[in-house]
């Protein structure tokens, strides 16, 4: 098990106006390793990794207090462009989202929008990137295809390969099976657990049986707090606090 630290959230309070949504928020993410968040609607889970990537900074009048860091560097530090950040640290969202274009273009897109020119280098990309999304096999033979003609879980490995190509080093997911069947999701579980080996991956998901089967580490959320953080066999069987033994035993949630 990998311990080194990729990322760190120290005492984040996160506020829409004057609604805060995250309290006090203290984590670690380790690198080569993958990080669920979980807990019931409405917790913060989503808002809590949109901070990851500088996402909520979209959003009018949002104010984040305390650090998140990156290989020890704040992501809110002056020379943090957050162009570079986002490039850094991927997101792969709960909808499938290809671009209406060909399957070739949605994973070229990024790299050309980054001023990647060499067309020779652009093709290697899209290949790679579409076996490490073990979608290449499936593509392979109609690549100048609409991405829009995929199945709901061919588009979401789609949707990976295009934040691969980039070549991130963190990958976010924000409850990526929550529209795939029950084939698709597996078919994405695995791919998740193949990716640690190069990335570091953190996860937002509802399903906690998905939580236990891909993840290293688990964060239980709970009204916009960390109610508890450990290895995920320790949250799953040894939880510390009743509310995560409540919430993982279905009691709530």
């Amino acid at each position: 098990m990998a311990n080194n630290i990729r990322m760190k959230a120290e005492h984040v309070d996160f506020y829409y106006g004057s609604n805060q949504t995250l309290k006090d928020i203290t984590l670690d993410i380790y690198d080569h390793a993958v990080t669920a968040i979980i807990g019931p609607s409405g917790c913060g889970k989503s808002t809590f990794i949109r901070l990851l990537n500088r996402m909520n900074e979209l959003v009018p009048n949002s104010k984040l207090e305390g650090v998140i860091s990156i290989d020890g560097e704040s992501i809110v530090a002056e020379h943090m462009d957050p162009v570079d950040l986002r490039r850094k640290v991927g997101m792969v969202f709960q909808k499938p989202n290809p671009f209406p274009k060909s399957i070739f273009e949605n994973i070229a897109y990024g790299l050309k929008v980054n001023g990647q020119k060499d067309k020779g280098l652009i093709e290697q990309r899209v290949i790679l990137s579409l076996k490490k999304a073990a979608l290449w096999d499936e593509v392979k033979d109609r690549l100048h295809d609409s991405a829009l003609r995929l199945s709901g879980g061919q588009q979401q490995r789609l949707c990976i390969a295009r934040c691969l190509a980039i070549e991130p080093e963190v990958i976010l997911f924000d409850e990526p099976c929550a529209s795939l069947d029950p084939i698709s999701t597996s078919k994405v579980e695995a791919l998740i657990l193949e990716l640690k080996k190069d990335y570091t991956i953190v996860i937002v998901t509802h399903n906690m049986q998905q939580a236990a089967r891909v993840s290293d580490f688990t964060g239980f959320f709970y009204m916009g707090e960390l109610i508890e953080f450990d290895k995920t066999e320790v949250i799953f069987t040894r939880p510390k606090d009743k509310r995560t033994e409540d919430y993982i035993t279905g009691r709530f949630g």
